[in-house]
């Protein structure tokens, strides 16, 4: 495999992660939306893991650019970083959404 290549397997790894958090933070929010929310919670919690996958594949690249090893910036690299950066925060709204469903229901 060729040095891009690996590169854009990494990129694609970072977007992959980020993408499925945000999936499952939308879905957790949908959960909460009917009651549901130890689904909700357990969403959450697979949205945090996929965040953390998505991290460590993102410190690997910055650890190898702090140890001298420059990265290319791509367009490609961009949109992995947006993506990440979209998830972490769409996940953060929606818990504070899903945290005002609860409180809304524990008025009824």
């Amino acid at each position: 495999m060729s040095e891009q290549e690996n590169m854009e397997l990494i990129i694609f790894n970072i977007i992959n992660y980020g993408g499925t958090a945000k999936s499952l933070s939308y879905e957790a929010l949908t959960a909460a939306e009917k009651g549901d929310y130890d689904e909700a919670d357990r969403l959450l919690k697979e949205a945090d893991q996929n965040l953390i996958e998505s991290h460590k594949v993102q410190t690997s690249l910055i650890s190898k650019e702090a140890a001298g090893e420059k990265t290319e910036v791509s367009l490609l690299m961009v949109h992995a970083q947006d993506h990440l950066m979209t998830a972490i925060e769409a996940k953060s709204l929606i818990e504070c959404m899903i945290s005002m469903h609860k409180k809304m229901d524990a008025l009824k």
